[in-house]
């Protein structure tokens, strides 16, 4: 996609920290790090999302496993653990429309969703308590 930023960096027309790359994925560090380490992996074909994965991403889902286990032991956190997270569409809070996997640690990063001020757990849960029911 000619406007998308992340096709850009993959493509190496715009310059990035990249740290692990292969056929299918590029793998470089966050221009605004959460944590210690904070690498983000992209597909080289633009995917807007994992809402948006089909079985010809399958590849790009195999570079992904081994380029996070690679670069998490190259960082030196492969040991002591790291999260891996993906924003997907905007309640998930995407910011940029190009399948991308968050690789983040070197610290303690604690809870992973805090609970909201006057929230209720359940309400946040129902489409969660729906697809278990879907699920053989």
């Amino acid at each position: 996609m000619a406007d998308c930023i992340f096709c850009k960096i993959a493509a190496g027309d715009i310059p990035a920290q990249v740290v692990w790359q292969d056929e299918h994925a590029v793998a470089f560090r966050d221009i605004r790090p959460q944590a210690p380490v904070h690498v983000v992996f992209i597909p080289r074909r633009h995917v807007v999302s994992f809402a948006h994965v089909t079985s010809a991403d399958g590849p790009f889902l195999g570079s992904l496993g081994v380029g996070l286990r690679a670069v998490a032991e190259a960082e030196g956190i492969a040991e002591t653990g790291f999260r891996v997270l993906s924003n997907n569409g905007p309640h998930g809070g995407q910011e940029v429309a190009h399948l991308h996997v968050h690789l983040l640690g070197g610290r303690p990063l604690g809870p992973m969703l805090r609970q909201e001020v006057g929230v209720s757990r359940s309400a946040g849960t129902r489409g969660s308590d729906e697809a278990r029911r879907r699920i053989p």
